[in-house]
């Protein structure tokens, strides 16, 4: 049943500029907050008796939005009035917790480490809500979202019912879902994870490991303060005093192709003495470094002259150095993808969702982080 009015707590000032972690995108219609499954229910009713375009907006760090905004429903996973963390199980070795889609990630992570739970430490300072974490099946430092992963709750828009996906339904893989490459179909509003109790951090990723060499026994707390250390020296910690984060983290996915087409390509642009990150995948594919591959096709940190260019810190993350739109942020995006391309026949994907009109790429709803 569609509301005949907007409820008082929909606002209609606010502009997707002021909601995304890289500052593009024009006015919201209608910023809908949703708590519970029946408020989603509302907000598509009323976008769908007006035959208003829709969209899901959680944090805002993995999105472009259109310059002439989004001009219908914006539902948004709303901050819980308290924790958003409810224990559901507990056994000797595992705590299995649901968590509401409006908590924000690295809060949920920071609480695991402090009551000593283990399986997303390494998954510390990923900007963002929960709600996006499968949607995205985040990933860092060895970790991701899928491997703690036991279930998610969504609302199926098809038919507004509430449904519960195990993980297997949720056909994780990188940087990828069920609901990303269906994101019409869920808005997303909780999730269950089983995390570990008694257990030593995750390790397994070099640069940690390698920050951490004379520490004997590193703790969950140590492991999550080197992680949150090595993204904040890669400006991918949101920080309102280090331009470099305002951006909506790495632009583009590392690329997966045939182990004979990386063979050419490293056998191009290795340099003597030099070892290219590259790493096996399942079928025969290699999954390589986007953000090599740049480097090695000119386009260093800081790369780019005007209102948008290349972080001085992390070559993956398109920054808004001031004053860009969306379409500044696209057009130098492409350029960079193309440039890759015509250098060494590599296809780079991009990573943040688009929202808005056609002519940003997406006109169907859909989700963002």
């Amino acid at each position: 049943m569609a509301a005949s009015v907007l409820p008082s707590e929909v606002r209609s000032d606010l502009s997707a500029a002021a909601l995304t972690s890289i500052g593009v995108g024009g006015p919201i219609a209608h910023l809908w907050p949703v708590q519970h499954p029946q408020d989603a229910r509302n907000a598509l009713a009323y976008a769908r008796d007006r035959d208003l375009p829709w969209w899901v907006l959680g944090g805002g760090s993995n999105v472009v939005a259109a310059d002439a905004g989004l001009l219908g429903v914006v539902v948004q996973p709303a901050k819980p009035a308290g924790l958003g963390v409810e224990i559901l199980d507990v056994s000797d070795k595992c705590v299995l917790v649901r968590v509401r889609a409006g908590v924000a990630w690295d809060e949920l992570v920071a609480h695991s480490v402090a009551q000593g739970w283990q399986g997303i430490e390494c998954l510390s300072g990923i900007p963002g809500q929960v709600g996006a974490a499968p949607i995205q099946n985040i990933g860092a430092y060895g970790q991701e979202f899928s491997e703690v992963a036991v279930a998610v709750h969504a609302l199926d828009t098809r038919t507004l019912a509430s449904v519960r996906l195990e993980s297997a339904a949720c056909q994780f893989g990188y940087r990828s879902s069920v609901f990303k490459t269906n994101p019409d179909q869920f808005i997303v509003l909780g999730v269950d994870v089983a995390l570990q109790r008694d257990r030593p951090p995750c390790l397994a990723y070099a640069q940690v490991r390698d920050a951490l060499a004379e520490t004997a026994q590193p703790s969950l707390t140590q492991v999550r303060q080197t992680v949150l250390a090595l993204r904040r020296a890669k400006g991918m910690v949101l920080d309102p005093n280090d331009p470099d984060s305002r951006s909506c983290g790495s632009f583009f996915v590392n690329p997966v192709v045939p182990a004979e087409t990386a063979a050419a390509v490293l056998a191009d642009l290795v340099r003597p003495g030099e070892t290219a990150p590259r790493w096996p995948q399942p079928a025969g594919t290699v999954k390589l470094s986007a953000a090599w591959l740049l480097e090695r096709c000119g386009l260093g940190r800081g790369h780019g002259q005007g209102r948008v260019g290349l972080s001085t810190k992390h070559t993956l993350a398109v920054v808004n150095r001031g004053g860009a739109t969306a379409a500044e942020v696209l057009a130098f995006a492409d350029e960079v993808a193309q440039a890759v391309q015509a250098r060494c026949g590599v296809t780079l994907l991009r990573e943040p969702v688009l929202l808005g009109t056609p002519s940003l790429g997406d006109s169907a709803p859909t989700a963002a982080t």
